[in-house]
């Protein structure tokens, strides 16, 4: 099951956290974090969880343009 959990932080910080996204949804859960960044201003630093894999985060999106 695809999830992503936002919380607002005490300061105002908007913390995303994912599991892995299936590819169906992958696309179009960038697209919405990207937007909600865009949107709330600031800036934007991504983290991977403790026991990420780093293979599975190093990808491109050759539809979008983004990259990581």
């Amino acid at each position: 099951m695809d999830r992503m959990i936002i919380t607002v932080l005490d300061d105002g910080t908007i913390k995303t956290e994912t599991d892995k996204i299936s590819a169906p949804n992958h696309s179009n859960a960038e697209a919405f974090i990207r937007e909600m960044f865009a949107l709330a201003g600031g800036q934007a630093k991504r983290t991977l969880k403790t026991g990420a894999s780093l293979h599975g985060a190093l990808h491109a999106h050759t539809l979008d343009g983004h990259t990581h």
